[in-house]
């Protein structure tokens, strides 16, 4: 009687240890490597527009946290000495073109970023753990010289989970924000 407790208790610990698992972020920059886009003596317009996939969910509820993800990436990175974050409705040349002639001031840098996605992935039954999970930012990034001259472009894809986690929207804009200084590596930023 005593064994066969005990190899429950054994079970049953187990199984919380698989349930509950460990997250683990990966981060793939496409292409390979880049140098800081961060410049902490640099002022900077930055630029960011929606760019889902036509079936996209709670397309305004992933938009806030995007927003709300990129204004803690520029108040605690210290990536730039003074940076404006605007929103525009697409990252073409055409409204690039038009918001930075609309800017006011001197400009060392212009960064425009694309969210492709942000959200919540959930597999069932993809493991022994039956649950994986994570949460995942894919970016394109722009950066451009203050006369308008593309300089690079790169997507930088953010993905944080693992086996018998389940990840909510509560985490999008702290990984919004996670993704930003990897994306950009900006050196002394809050994690």
């Amino acid at each position: 009687m005593v064994t066969q407790k005990r190899f429950f208790q054994s079970m049953g610990i187990a199984l919380c240890s698989l349930l509950t698992g460990c997250a683990s972020t990966t981060i793939n920059m496409t292409p390979s490597p880049q140098a800081p886009v961060c410049d902490r003596a640099a002022s900077a317009l930055i630029l960011w527009a929606p760019q889902w996939r036509p079936e996209q969910k709670d397309i305004l509820q992933r938009e806030a946290a995007a927003e709300a993800g990129l204004h803690m990436f520029i108040e605690h990175s210290g990536c730039f000495a003074h940076a404006v974050l605007q929103r525009i409705p697409e990252a073409s040349p055409a409204t690039v073109s038009a918001q930075t002639t609309s800017a006011s001031g001197t400009l060392d840098k212009l960064i425009v970023i694309a969210v492709r996605e942000l959200g919540p992935v959930v597999k069932l039954l993809s493991s022994v753990t039956l649950v994986e999970g994570s949460t995942e930012v894919l970016l394109d990034i722009s950066e451009f010289s203050s006369t308008q001259v593309p300089l690079r472009t790169f997507s930088v894809h953010w993905v944080n989970g693992g086996s018998g986690m389940v990840k909510g929207v509560e985490s999008l804009p702290g990984d919004m924000q996670a993704a930003l200084v990897a994306g950009l590596q900006s050196r002394g930023a809050a994690r």
